[in-house]
């Protein structure tokens, strides 16, 4: 079953002594914490960061999902498909996509799903918190011997969404940060890393 939706969110990277105040101030447990994996893919080349998009499989509590996120004048466009644990191993080992509607939006910008390939793990431990008409979402993620921190702030609607978590973050004392997404963030270390 695969579905279409608009993501609307707002991010902010914070530092440790931030993500500890944010944790007071949302009043969350350590067991409200839960662990998800996002395997990423693209071509060697980089093609699908090149177009602004993603691919990932996310693994949490046993379940697979596969992601592929596009532009969209709202904010992102995501195309959801569900994968069973061997169909994501195999896409893991192969790079070859078992979602018809995601291997026909990957083609229509113009890339060829036979150059897909898996280039690795991102951990995150993450809690969800309602606040005020959104979802506040702590996230604490690894990868490549990195680690970071980020506030996230889902809402569906853009104007009263920022001006939430804008108030949010001067409350708090945090500065506003320009956030990458994680998959950019993931990318770039990796491109950082071939490099060095």
């Amino acid at each position: 079953m695969s579905n279409k939706n608009i993501e609307i969110e707002f991010k902010n990277m914070v530092n440790r002594e931030e993500f500890s105040s944010l944790i007071d101030f949302f009043n969350i447990r350590s067991e409200d914490f839960s662990e998800q994996e996002n395997h990423y893919f693209d071509t060697p080349d980089f093609l699908l960061k090149a177009k602004g998009s993603a691919l990932r499989i996310r693994e949490k509590n046993g379940s697979f999902e596969l992601t592929l996120k596009q532009p969209h004048p709202e904010g992102l466009l995501e195309t959801n498909e569900n994968l069973t644990e061997s169909e994501a191993a195999e896409m893991i080992r192969t790079g070859k996509i078992p979602a018809e509607l995601i291997i026909r939006s990957i083609k229509e910008l113009g890339i060829e799903t036979d150059k897909l390939q898996y280039f690795g793990t991102l951990a995150t431990k993450r809690a969800e918190k309602e606040y005020m008409k959104g979802l506040a979402v702590l996230d604490h993620s690894r990868y490549l011997n990195k680690e970071d921190f980020e506030l996230e702030y889902e809402v569906d609607n853009r104007n009263e969404g920022e001006l939430t978590f804008l108030n949010l973050l001067k409350q708090l004392n945090i500065p506003v940060r320009k956030t990458e997404n994680k998959i950019k963030r993931f990318y770039n270390e990796k491109y950082r890393q071939q490099k060095d």
